[in-house]
């Protein structure tokens, strides 16, 4: 059995850091991308300052992962139209500069990404702000998160950071997005300034962490605000909780991982975890579960990924929330997307089939007006069960396959509670396939590892 004396740190670093070439090429990068903003913007008189920030203004990247974040900082007397139009213009004449494809997204306002060299760039237009009083914008924060991090952050806990990064990264925790619900980069950078270092991060959530963990470096006192999983008030921003993305599911994960690894150390927690698949396993072992899976596949619409994702999971629980409401019970569920070209959402029944009558109660024999209507509507059909009203009548759905034919068509989709752009997708063409047949076509292996989780959930969580 691995003791903690035995994890050779220094050779997972040496794995997961940045090498010194691509810290170098990096850097070159981004100042050669600032100065052609600056240059720009002087050009055309725009009174605006491009900054580096994010992991790799504050040396927390890992290797191979260098997603390049420059703001262009605008005075807090620019109108918002012209700050938007300016900084996206700036954004697009710097990508074309460069020879790289841009692409348009929204945050809290418009910013553009570029792919240049390899490298995912985001050109974001903010406002300069000295404190978060003077907040216009959420984006406005990053540079004031920078500025801390950079002031307070030792170089020796940078360290400690990409260990924390890439232990939730191989666990499947880490990251804010709607994908993940997991801790986002800053968080990971806080934590280690809360608890010194990766281990005493571990050490932490495995041993004292609760619901509603309270990280607040500034004692700021106002974690009281906020009813999250985690409370990490932001150091520069008082009512702000950086961890108000983190789920309570990625946040247990990360507590029982942490757990796992304290208890039987590892080095393999650093490194993704070799799983062993394929359809014909996966087809066993939902026949041997004894349930009966089915997969419902459409298009995901075009929008932003942060968008798809809460509308195919709030989808989800609609379709679980109405078909138990049905009769229906239902073992598990989760969905999957490419974002591209497939959605798939996945619901495990523990009963399919029903009778073709159900029992259904009236009103109390006390209350008369109810009691005539009921009886006017069931005439002769109706019996008396204690003091309530009783009626048997026909299902509206006997088994899931007429359950889906009958919840995904125009008339009645309306019962499902989803985003409109998911809801129009699923209208234009959709599938419900058992899943036994679901195996029987070829899939890539992202498919299949989304299956094979499902099967196993805890399958990251140890090694």
């Amino acid at each position: 059995m691995t003791n903690l004396a035995d994890i050779n740190f220094e050779a997972i670093l040496k794995d997961i850091k940045p090498t010194e070439t691509e810290k170098k090429r990096v850097m070159e990068l981004s100042n050669e991308l600032i100065k052609n903003l600056n240059e720009t913007a002087a050009s055309i008189g725009a009174e605006a300052e491009a900054v580096l920030v994010g992991s790799v203004a504050k040396s927390t990247w890992l290797a191979g992962k260098a997603d390049i974040d420059i703001f262009m900082e605008f005075s807090l007397e620019t109108e918002e139209s012209y700050l938007k139009r300016c900084g996206l213009k700036l954004g697009h004449n710097c990508i074309k500069t460069m020879g790289g494809t841009a692409e348009e997204r929204y945050a809290s306002h418009p910013y553009v990404t570029g792919s240049i060299e390899g490298y995912e760039v985001d050109f974001v237009p903010c406002y300069y702000i000295e404190d978060a009083s003077q907040l216009k914008s959420a984006v406005d924060r990053t540079i004031l998160h920078t500025q801390y991090i950079k002031k307070h952050l030792k170089r020796d806990q940078a360290d400690e950071v990409l260990l924390l990064k890439r232990f939730m990264e191989c666990v499947g925790t880490y990251g804010s997005e709607f994908k993940v619900g997991g801790f986002s980069g800053y968080l990971c950078e806080l934590m280690v300034l809360e608890y010194g270092s990766f281990m005493g991060v571990l050490e932490a959530a495995s041993t004292s962490w609760r619901y509603g963990q309270v990280i607040d470096l500034e004692n700021y006192g106002t974690a009281e605000l906020f009813k999250d999983p985690m409370v990490a008030v932001d150091p520069v921003d008082k009512n702000r909780n950086v961890a108000a993305a983190l789920g309570l599911q990625k946040m247990s994960e990360f507590v029982v991982a942490s757990t796992n690894f304290l208890e039987n150390p590892s080095e393999s927690y650093f490194y993704p975890k070799d799983m062993v698949f394929d359809s014909g396993s996966i087809k066993e072992e939902f026949t041997e579960r004894g349930t009966k899976t089915f997969i419902l596949t459409f298009h995901p619409p075009n929008i932003p990924a942060d968008a798809v994702y809460p509308q195919i999971r709030k989808t989800e629980k609609s379709i679980v929330k109405v078909a138990e409401k049905n009769g229906f019970e239902v073992a598990g569920s989760d969905s999957w997307t490419d974002e591209g070209h497939r959605a798939m959402i996945l619901v495990e029944f523990e009963t399919w089939k029903l009778p073709h009558m159900k029992k259904h109660m009236g009103p109390q024999i006390w209350f008369k007006e109810h009691q005539e209507r009921f009886l006017e509507k069931y005439s002769g059909k109706a019996w008396v069960e204690g003091d309530r009203w009783v009626v048997e009548v026909p299902r509206t759905y006997e088994s899931v396959e007429s359950f889906f034919q009958g919840v995904l068509i125009p008339k009645k989709i309306n019962y499902l509670r989803f985003g409109k752009h998911i809801k129009a997708e699923i209208l234009k063409e959709h599938s419900v396939v058992d899943m036994k047949d679901f195996l029987e076509f070829t899939w890539d292996d992202e498919v299949l590892r989304f299956l094979h989780l499902y099967l196993n959930k805890n399958e990251l969580l140890c090694r």
